[in-house]
């Protein structure tokens, strides 16, 4: 088997959809991809491919956490899905590692997720309670993480986690 992760290329969008519809109960992903990628906000948007299919997907987006009288810039991770059939096989860590580090690479201190913290403390994610920030949405503590790009980038951090518009819209 050959496997690859590469950045989202113009006729990947249809795979990508079918991937999102197969991994989620509702078509809600799916259509936050479509909506971000049209207001070009798909800061970083990989797939996996197996054997020259496309089998999973990630997408980071802008971001940013806002306090009293600050505010600093960071990118959100999700959606994140793996065909059901190529779930467990390492393709998810693949592009959850491939992603921070081209979000790194792009020179963005933080990245966020709403996600399982059994999954992602693997990659360096903490609950984000740990450094004062809350996430815009109502979620439960234990499944808003955070993960620096920079270090300390955190330090002395309290506030808002705030995700683009297209969020709300789904």
């Amino acid at each position: 088997m050959t496997d690859l992760v590469r950045p989202e290329q113009r006729g990947d969008e249809e795979a990508i959809r079918a991937i999102l519809l197969a991994a989620f109960p509702t078509a809600a992903e799916a259509d936050l991809v479509d909506l971000l990628r049209a207001g070009g906000a798909a800061t970083v948007s990989l797939v996996a491919l197996r054997d020259g299919a496309i089998v999973g997907h990630i997408l980071f987006s802008p971001a940013w956490i806002e306090g009293i009288d600050w505010r600093m810039d960071a990118v959100g991770l999700g959606p994140m899905a793996v065909a059901p059939s190529r779930q467990r096989q390492g393709i998810g860590s693949g592009l959850v590692e491939a992603g921070l580090a081209a979000c790194r690479s792009l020179g963005h201190p933080v990245a966020g997720v709403l996600g399982y913290p059994a999954f992602y403390s693997r990659f360096g994610f903490q609950p984000a309670t740990r450094f004062g920030v809350r996430c815009e949405f109502p979620a439960p503590a234990e499944a808003f993480l955070l993960r620096e790009l920079r270090p300390r980038a955190l330090a002395g951090a309290h506030g808002v986690f705030h995700y683009r518009p297209e969020f709300a819209q789904v």
